[in-house]
C-alpha cells in the first residue's frame, strides 16, 4: 500500500495560498484556497495561523508562537497587513523592520523597529564626493565578484534574497554563497568605524553558522572606504573575516555650452563632430 504524503503545517498551506496569488491576496481567498487544496483542515485554526504568521497584527501576541519579544525573522512571520481583511508577503524592505518588544512590565506589543540615525547614517562624504549607503549596498549587490569571484546571493527557501538579510541582531548588508555553498557575509561601511561593528560582524557570522549553515563553512568581508587600526586589531586572529577598502574617483570632462553649439552648427559639419563628443 503507497504511503500517503503528510500535509503540510496550517502556515504552509497559507504561504503557498498567498505565493500562488502573486503575493497579494486576503483573508477569504486564503482560506477558500486552503479548504480547497487541503480538505478538512480547520477554517478557525487557519484564520488564527493568518494572525499568528501577519507582522503588524497586533492581535498575534496572544497565541503560543509570539509570546516572547524578538525580531520578526522566523519562519513564521510572512505576512503582512496593508488594511483589514487584506495580505501581502512580508518585505522588510517594503514593509520595515517589525518586531514583538516587550516593555518593564513585561507586556508584549507588536511594533515597527526604526532605525537609529546616530549608528547609521544614509549618506557619508568619501573621496571628495557623497556615497548613499543603499546605493553603495545595492551597486556590490549586482557586482559581487568585486568582493569574491562566483558569488551570487543568497536566496531562502520563503524567496528572500540576500540583500539587507534579516536576523534577530539586525540586517546582514548583503548575505552571498560561493559555488561550494559557503556562505558568505557583507558588511558595509560608509562612515566611521565604532568598536561595536567588530562584533557586530561577528555575531552575524555566528548567528549565520547556527540558523542557516548546518556545518558549510562561513566567512565575512568588512568593507569600507578606510579600515582603522583598532577594527585591524579586534579582527587580528579571526582567519575568516577579510578587509576591503573601496575609493570612488571623480572624472571631469569640459562640454560646449548652448551658443558653442549653435555656432558651430552654423559652420556645417563641424556641428556633428560636437555632436559625437558629447
Amino acid at each position: 500500500m503507497e504511503k500517503q504524503q503528510p500535509k503540510p503545517f496550517v502556515w504552509q498551506m497559507i504561504k503557498e495560498a498567498i505565493e500562488v496569488h502573486g503575493n497579494k491576496s486576503t483573508n477569504m481567498e486564503v482560506k477558500e484556497w486552503v479548504l480547497k487544496h487541503y480538505p478538512g483542515t480547520n477554517t478557525n485554526t487557519i484564520l488564527n495561523q493568518i494572525i499568528v504568521c501577519t507582522v503588524n497584527h497586533e492581535s498575534r501576541i496572544h497565541y503560543k508562537e509570539n509570546q516572547r519579544p524578538r525580531r520578526c525573522c522566523d519562519a513564521i512571520d510572512f505576512l503582512f497587513r496593508p488594511s483589514p481583511g487584506k495580505l501581502e508577503l512580508y518585505d522588510t524592505r517594503i514593509h520595515g523592520i517589525w518586531e514583538i518588544a516587550q516593555n518593564k512590565h513585561g507586556v508584549l506589543s507588536v511594533r515597527e523597529v526604526k532605525e537609529n540615525c546616530e549608528s547609521k547614517k544614509d549618506n557619508a562624504l568619501v573621496a571628495g564626493g557623497y556615497i548613499d549607503s543603499t546605493h553603495l549596498r545595492h551597486y556590490l549587490a549586482k557586482n559581487l565578484d568585486l568582493i569574491e569571484k562566483d558569488l551570487q546571493l543568497y536566496v531562502d527557501i520563503f524567496g528572500n534574497d540576500g540583500v539587507e538579510y534579516e536576523t534577530e541582531f539586525g540586517p546582514i548588508d548583503l548575505l552571498a554563497v560561493d559555488k561550494e555553498g559557503a556562505f558568505v557575509i557583507v558588511e558595509v561601511k560608509i562612515d566611521n568605524y565604532p568598536d561595536a561593528s567588530s562584533g557586530q560582524i561577528l555575531k552575524y557570522k555566528n548567528w549565520v553558522r547556527r540558523h542557516l549553515a548546518f556545518g558549510k563553512p562561513v566567512r565575512s568581508y568588512l568593507v569600507g572606504p578606510q579600515i582603522p587600526e583598532h577594527v585591524r586589531y579586534s579582527l587580528a586572529d579571526c582567519d575568516d573575516v577579510f578587509l576591503k577598502e573601496y575609493d570612488l574617483s571623480i572624472k571631469l570632462k569640459d562640454i560646449p555650452k548652448i551658443n558653442d553649439i549653435e555656432e558651430m552648427g552654423n559652420r556645417g559639419s563641424g556641428a556633428e563632430t560636437i555632436r559625437a563628443s558629447l
